[in-house]
């Protein structure tokens, strides 16, 4: 039997000000004096695109454990977004050239064919600041079409929806059909959100740098293969 993982749980206020927290205590060992403009407009990132029961959120939390970047899935993104109060706070640990940069990011977006609505502006501006922070791993949400193309690694891990549907089967201890129709329907669900804010951007054919089947690779040798690419872009050591 798997042993269970006992460590309290944060909650969403906890994690993020323990990351602004991170953040300050990395500014405070800046020199006193106004530090030069960033080098990029964003640390490196990854962001991961998966099947519902793919194993996404899986391999971004064995990522985020080997390379010690925080992990930020949809539900704390949308949490970041929707969240007045705390998408307050994330504000307070921006100067005003990260401000100026989001929001210019944000026009451009815009410009492009994006959607204009407040929380497609609030879900941008939330991820745009976390990278704009540090290194991060984004999962879901649309993050590789709203981060800069010139940075980051973009990954999408794939499998069949026999495999997808196996895997909540296991996991939820339901019935195949059960498991296929949830699949589907959440399938559905994340092509229609993409659909509805990113409109024909999301069927560029180099939307993604790497592809990965997890019918063919386990957890582990995603997160090798992941890390090789890390390395062969001169992201990590």
């Amino acid at each position: 039997m798997a042993a269970r993982d006992i460590r309290p749980r944060l909650s969403l206020a906890q994690l993020l000000e323990r990351q602004v927290r991170n953040w300050e205590l990395s500014r405070a060992q800046l020199p006193k004096e106004r530090p030069p403009a960033p080098k990029h407009e964003v640390e490196d990132f990854v962001t991961i695109s998966r099947m519902f029961g793919a194993g996404g959120l899986t391999l971004a939390a064995e990522l985020g454990d080997r390379l010690g970047w925080p992990v930020f899935d949809k539900k704390l993104l949308q949490s970041m977004a929707s969240d007045d109060q705390i998408h307050a706070r994330l504000y307070e640990a921006l100067d005003e050239r990260d401000v100026g940069w989001i929001e210019n990011t944000l026009r451009w977006l815009i410009g492009e064919g994006v959607d204009k609505s407040q929380y497609f502006h609030q879900l941008g501006e939330t991820i745009l600041a976390l990278a704009r922070q540090g290194h991060a791993i984004f999962v879901g949400r649309g993050a590789d079409l709203i981060l800069p193309r010139d940075r980051g690694l973009r990954v999408e891990l794939v499998a069949t929806p026999e495999h997808c549907a196996r895997t909540l089967a296991e996991r939820d201890s339901i019935g195949m059909a059960l498991a296929m129709a949830e699949v589907e329907r959440i399938e559905r669900e994340r092509k229609d959100f993409l659909r509805t804010y990113f409109g024909k951007a999301v069927s560029s054919p180099t939307r993604y740098d790497l592809v990965i089947n997890t019918c063919c690779f386990t957890i582990n040798q995603a997160a090798e293969l992941v890390q090789q690419a890390l390395r062969l872009r001169g992201m990590i050591p």
